[in-house]
């Protein structure tokens, strides 16, 4: 019988890895000079108006097509390419806005923060506090609010995000919990008291958007405002989001403390690397999560002698993940090893996970 491991998140899990040296630990970072990566943190406001622009351009392009189109088979592709950009390309404005790099000028970034998050349907206070989570506790098992497949890994679910059916309905059911004034469990882990009632104001706000936009719909007789805005071109774009989020994390080792062995690189073409905001590189996102989108390309030279080849494209990637996600449904404990070049420093010598557990072959002991 295959075993399945809890990953709940309240506060006796925390306790339980912070007695394992797990909880907000000291993480491996791979060494680079501090001068170079000073100069890569640097933030470039017109860097970011440029990319923000040619992303609004493309969606007002497709959507006024989509508006033509309406009522024959063109707009089929039209609002395909509108949704590719409204709930596809937002996954990582939204993270980048999140994270305040995008931008010099702050407001821009919390601006578009706000904006990206209703867009890929994540609650803007809430998702601010579970994505720092995220990156304190990385894969860490009752921790970690983001780890993307339990194990053994929801197939069925998956499939069912190939266009964010499951997402969306998890979210809206969120929204809907947050609305009446009430958090989980889990979220009561990470979201600060003094942070609350912002997550039920965002909440109630967005569900009279959503009214709004179903009264728009209503009153002129017409499916089309609903494909504009709100849940439906989220939908649309869904395929997008789990095709790249899978390759961040799905099947690596969990309760590590080295960006190396949970996270990946794969390198993707420029239209891609575009869409996803060079999210691509994701180790190296990890490791220095200061330094903004447009400089990981500097950042991953800087560190590749120290860190695992990266995949040479997306099929490459899905040709070890899909074979991982099978296996990990019959040993939830087996995981993807990555190979670290032969001058990178041993994950074993590492000094912080001495007292944290140790890795034989491809599991966990």
């Amino acid at each position: 019988m295959t075993s399945v491991r809890d990953y709940t998140i309240n506060a006796e899990t925390i306790r339980a890895t912070d007695a394992r040296g797990l909880g907000s630990a000291a993480w491996y970072k791979s060494p680079v000079p501090r001068a170079e990566l000073k100069a890569l943190m640097q933030r470039n406001d017109e860097r970011a108006l440029r990319d923000t622009a040619i992303l609004v351009v493309c969606l007002l392009a497709s959507g006024i097509a989509g508006y033509f189109a309406w009522g024959t088979w063109w707009a089929v592709p039209c609002f395909a390419l509108y949704g590719l950009f409204y709930g596809g390309s937002t996954d990582s404005r939204w993270h980048e806005f999140g994270h305040g790099t995008a931008f010099k000028t702050m407001w821009m970034n919390n601006l578009g923060y706000d904006i990206a998050s209703f867009m890929i349907l994540r609650e803007p206070t809430l998702w601010r506090w579970s994505h720092t989570r995220h990156h304190t506790d990385t894969i860490i098992v009752g921790r970690d609010p983001e780890i993307p497949l339990a194990r053994p890994p929801d197939i069925a679910g998956i499939l069912l995000n190939i266009f964010a059916l499951k997402s969306t309905w998890v979210a809206l059911k969120g929204v809907a919990l947050h609305a009446r004034g009430r958090i989980t469990e889990q979220e009561a882990t990470f979201i600060p008291d003094g942070e609350r009632p912002k997550v039920y104001r965002e909440a109630r706000v967005w569900i009279a958007i959503f009214a709004a936009i179903l009264v728009v719909a209503l009153a002129t007789r017409s499916f089309l405002p609903l494909m504009y805005l709100g849940p439906i071109p989220t939908i649309i774009g869904g395929w997008f989001v789990i095709l790249c989020g899978l390759t961040q994390h799905a099947g690596m080792a969990e309760d590590v403390l080295d960006h190396r062995l949970n996270t990946r690189t794969v390198y993707m073409n420029p239209f891609f690397r575009f869409l996803y905001s060079n999210m691509n590189y994701h180790i190296e996102h990890h490791m220095f999560p200061t330094v903004p989108y447009y400089a990981l390309p500097k950042l991953h030279a800087a560190l590749k002698a120290d860190t695992p080849p990266p995949y040479p494209n997306v099929l490459a990637a899905y040709r070890e993940i899909i074979p991982a996600l099978i296996h990990q449904t019959k040993d939830p404990t087996w995981h993807i090893v990555r190979p670290l070049p032969g001058d990178a420093k041993p994950f074993a010598d590492y000094e912080p996970f001495a007292n944290a557990g140790s890795m034989t072959g491809a599991r966990l002991q």
